[in-house]
C-alpha cells in the first residue's frame, strides 16, 4: 500500500499514545530495500529517570539506543544485543542492550566538566565502540568492533554493517529529551528493474529533519520522504524499558570481593547497598545475607561436595 496522505502545512501536532514506543517495518515493493522506524518515547523518559544526564551526553545516548532497536530489528538473533561505546575522555562508558523483543536498557558515565568540542569523537577521545551479541538458548557469543569512521554514531554503524552484513545501509537519528528516535535504511541482496532507487530512495531519506522523526507518526514520516514510492507497512511492534537486573546477579558481582572486605563494609556501613545503575533499584545486604552468600560459595566451590 501506499503511505497515507497528509497536509502539506509543515506544521504538526505530537504523535499520539498509540504511535509512541514503536517500531515499524516497511518495504519498497519496486526496489531492494527495506526500511525501519524507531521510536522511544515514555521508554527513553524512563531511561533519563534516575539520571541528570547534560544534553549532549543524553543526545549521544538516545541515539545509540534508537540505533540498538533499529539494528535489532534487522539482525537474526534470539537474545540480547549490547552497543557500548568506551572511551579515555570526558565521555568514558555508553552501555546500550536491547532484547530481540526489543526489551531495552541503557547507561551513561561522564566526567565534568566536559570539554568545549563535543563531537562524539572528541567526547570519547581513545575510544572504541564494539556490538555484542548473546544468544539465549545456546549462550554463544559473537562480537563485532565498531570503528570510529565518520562523524557520527550513525556512521559508524552503517561502516560497521557495510562490512559485517555486507549491505549498504543509511541511519537516520534524532533525539532530545521527550523523544528519541531513528530511520533506517538498507539495501537488500539481489538485483532492483530500478537501477536508480537506492540513490534516490537514501537521498529523500537524508532531508528527515529531527522534528520530524521526533514528533510525526509513521504514515506521515513515509507520505512526506516517499509519497511517490510504492511501500509496503507492516504492524507495529512494541519497545518497552526492561531491565535485567536480579539479586543473584548482584550477589554474583559480590563474590569478586572478599568476605573480609564484605564484612569490613558491614561495620562500617551497617550493610552493603547496591543500586542498578540502569533502572536505579536498590539491593540491601546485611550481616546475615553477607555470611550466607559466601558459605554458599565456599561449599560450592569445594570438589568434595556432590550435588
Amino acid at each position: 500500500m501506499n503511505a497515507s496522505s497528509h497536509s502539506e502545512n509543515n506544521n504538526f501536532t505530537a504523535k499520539s499514545e498509540n504511535e509512541q514506543d514503536k517500531i515499524n517495518r516497511f518495504l519498497f515493493d519496486k526496489a531492494n530495500i527495506r526500511g525501519e522506524i524507531a521510536s522511544l518515547n515514555k521508554v527513553w523518559q524512563t531511561m533519563q529517570a534516575n539520571h541528570s544526564y547534560p544534553e549532549i551526553i543524553r543526545n549521544y545516548l538516545g541515539e545509540v539506543v534508537a540505533a540498538s532497536v533499529l539494528l535489532s530489528a534487522t539482525l537474526k538473533f534470539d537474545g540480547s544485543m549490547t552497543i557500548q561505546a568506551s572511551g579515555d575522555n570526558a565521555l568514558t562508558l555508553m552501555v546500550v542492550e536491547c532484547h530481540n523483543d526489543f526489551g531495552v536498557r541503557a547507561v551513561a558515565k561522564y566526567e565534568e566538566p566536559l570539554p568545549e568540542e563535543t563531537d562524539i569523537k572528541s567526547l570519547l577521545g581513545d575510544g572504541n565502540l564494539v556490538i555484542t551479541i548473546e544468544q539465549a538458548k545456546n549462550k554463544e557469543r559473537y562480537q563485532g568492533i565498531v570503528a570510529l569512521e565518520g562523524n557520527s554514531i550513525a556512521e559508524f554503524l552503517e561502516g560497521y554493517l557495510i562490512r559485517s552484513e555486507q549491505l549498504e545501509t543509511r541511519i537516520f537519528l534524532a533525539c532530545d529529551d521527550k523523544a528519541s528516535a531513528g530511520l533506517l535504511i538498507q539495501q537488500l541482496p539481489g538485483q532492483s528493474d530500478d537501477e536508480d532507487s537506492w540513490e534516490r530512495i537514501t537521498h529523500l531519506g537524508s532531508t528527515i529533519k529531527p522534528e520530524e522523526l521526533l514528533g510525526l507518526d509513521v504514515k506521515e514520516i513515509l507520505h512526506r520522504l516517499y509519497h511517490e514510492e510504492d511501500i509496503r507497512l507492516f504492524d507495529a511492534q512494541s519497545i518497552y524499558f526492561k531491565c535485567s537486573c536480579s539479586r543473584e546477579k548482584v550477589t554474583n558481582m559480590l563474590r569478586s570481593i572478599s568476605h573480609e572486605e564484605a564484612s569490613d563494609i558491614i561495620k562500617e556501613q551497617g550493610n552493603i547497598s547496591v543500586d542498578c545503575e540502569f533502572c536505579g533499584k536498590e539491593y540491601q545486604f546485611d550481616e546475615i545475607d553477607i555470611a550466607g552468600i559466601y558459605t554458599e560459595h565456599s561449599q560450592t566451590s569445594d570438589p568434595s561436595i556432590r550435588h
